[in-house]
């Protein structure tokens, strides 16, 4: 079935009473070289802007498919949307979760009141699981892209900008397999064929990516990104067809430009947000697109990320911005040496925030050791004014 603007409009109206509409917040706080709002999904119910597409897609069902309940695959995101959707509508769901899935996603789609299978490897092992289980027991599969009225209820998200911001002159979006991209960019082409809608995959994860620049479906080998809302090694058919159509143009951010765009977000604007729903802004931060003056709206797609990992992506994100720095400094091992150092940096303005002294290390001379110092810093001008400091008051570095 081709997706259609009605059937968009008939998502739009059967979400209503189950669908948050969400605030298009004015990010003035984030430096950027364009005039940015943030479109935030991660304040959706379940956490995500899946539970749009997964409802809609459940209230289609006759009670005979009800009857034979619903099975998905999801990196957590998708199984939440469609837990959720099938126990309001009084189906049974079984979720299959690749392993790399967050403990929060997994639990929260247990309490949903899905079962639950964990599936070594990525999400594509979980799909073949899923589509396994789906042969073997006749339940309807709800796919998490590739699916027109999957497609239809994310769409509803474009709908929502569309009204909200009608003079927006792009959309940067997430991809994982590019069903969110596709209702998106489906419903700002229909109502405003000039906004431009761009694309962002994890550098790590750039199936889409890779399959329009070469013009033909195929999927990599492997994904490897803490993104794991868009770690999909294959977009779907339908899905790649809309974005070739739709899209303008898909760019890729790493790791460590996602974990700095969740920095700036809690920092900025006060937005927790996952890998996935970071990579728009990421996008714009380290200015991979032509936006510059434009209002430019990124869909920050999810909030669930793991508190585990959180800290460690912070730690990446201040690295990446030059807010925390390590030297290693070579040392003669003798008294005052330590009382140096510390005067340099604190002079500076920096922070000591650890130190580890080396005197075993099979480089350095029978007395002397390397000093290894992390600090806190404002920028990475910053660092190199320290690293000078240093150089002018006669340390080596390593």
């Amino acid at each position: 079935m081709e997706l259609t603007l009605d059937r968009v409009y008939q998502a739009a109206h059967v979400l209503k009473p189950v669908v948050n509409r969400t605030e298009l917040v004015h990010a003035t706080r984030i430096n950027t070289n364009c005039d940015l709002y943030l479109k935030t999904e991660n304040l959706q119910n379940t956490g995500s802007f899946k539970i749009r597409g997964a409802y809609f897609k459940i209230s289609t069902l006759t009670r005979e498919e009800k009857d034979r309940g619903v099975v998905a695959c999801s990196a957590g995101n998708h199984a939440q949307g469609v837990a959720l959707a099938a126990t309001r509508a009084g189906t049974k769901s079984t979720i299959f979760l690749p392993a790399i899935a967050p403990i929060s996603k997994v639990e929260a789609t247990r309490g949903y009141g899905a079962e639950v299978r964990m599936i070594d490897g990525v999400y594509d092992d979980a799909y073949e699981a899923a589509v396994k289980y789906q042969q073997e027991t006749g339940a309807v599969f709800i796919h998490p892209f590739n699916d027109p009225d999957v497609i239809a209820g994310q769409g509803t998200i474009g709908l929502e900008i569309m009204d909200q911001l009608s003079d927006a002159d792009a959309v940067v979006v997430p991809i994982g397999g590019g069903g969110l991209i596709s209702g998106i960019s489906f419903v700002v082409k229909m109502l405003n064929p000039r906004c431009k809608v761009y694309g962002v995959q994890a550098a790590g994860a750039a199936s889409m990516y890779q399959a329009i620049k070469d013009h033909k479906l195929e999927g990599l080998d492997s994904v490897s990104t803490f993104a794991d809302g868009i770690a999909v090694k294959k977009p779907g058919d339908v899905t790649f067809d809309m974005v070739f159509k739709y899209v303008d143009d898909i760019v890729t951010v790493t790791d460590d430009e996602t974990a700095a765009a969740i920095l700036t977000l809690m920092e900025k604007q006060k937005v927790v947000s996952e890998g996935a729903g970071a990579v728009p802004v990421a996008a714009v931060l380290f200015n991979k697109l032509p936006v510059e003056g434009k209002k430019v709206v990124c869909v920050v797609s999810g909030g669930n990320i793991d508190v585990n990992i959180l800290s460690r992506v912070i730690n990446r994100g201040l690295i990446k911005e030059g807010r925390k720095a390590e030297l290693t400094i070579e040392l003669l091992d003798k008294p005052g040496q330590l009382v140096a150092v510390s005067r340099i940096i604190a002079s500076m303005g920096a922070n000591v925030t650890k130190v580890d002294h080396n005197s075993s290390a099979e480089n350095t001379d029978i007395n002397g050791c390397y000093l290894t110092v992390q600090m806190e810093t404002r920028d990475f001008a910053h660092i190199e004014a320290i690293r000078q400091k240093f150089i002018e008051e006669g340390f080596k570095l390593v």
